[in-house]
């Protein structure tokens, strides 16, 4: 089972962005989180960061026969980007949404999430916590369907 792990724009620094809203764990320590957690669990997985949209997208499709499943963070264009829900969509692979933050208790132009509308689950609120989460969510998920 392998799973590709894309992260949105400003995640790489995390740790020093809005340390209050976001932690003070950097970028480092998440990917570590992320590749202890699947390797734990005995699954491969690619871990993907860009600050840019069509990046984003391009990974997505490139994912087509080479992931069993997606876990996204869009960051920003979680609430700008009709092109990753477009190519999630296109992909048709099952995708988990996480938000360090909660972004339901934000600002109310982070209260639409055009990416979580092609995903089977979303964890918010819960810091890197929400990326474990994610990960025993989506073996899960990938085993029973």
């Amino acid at each position: 089972m392998n799973i590709l792990v894309i992260n949105g724009p400003n995640l790489n620094l995390l740790g020093v962005r809005e340390p209050d809203l976001y932690g003070k764990q950097d970028y480092t320590a998440l990917v570590a989180l992320v590749e202890e957690t699947c390797a734990q669990e005995g699954m491969g997985v690619e871990v993907f960061q860009s600050n840019h949209e069509g990046a984003i997208v391009d990974r997505i499709q490139a994912a087509l026969g080479t992931a069993d499943g997606i876990i996204i963070n869009p960051a920003a264009y979680t609430h700008t980007s009709v092109a990753i829900l477009d190519a999630l969509k296109a992909v048709n692979l099952p995708a988990v949404e996480v938000h360090i933050s909660d972004v339901s208790q934000r600002e109310d132009f982070r209260q639409v999430s055009y990416a979580g509308m092609a995903c089977v689950q979303t964890y918010m609120g819960l810091g890197l916590e929400g990326y474990r989460k994610a990960i025993l969510f989506l073996k899960d998920y990938l085993q029973h369907r």
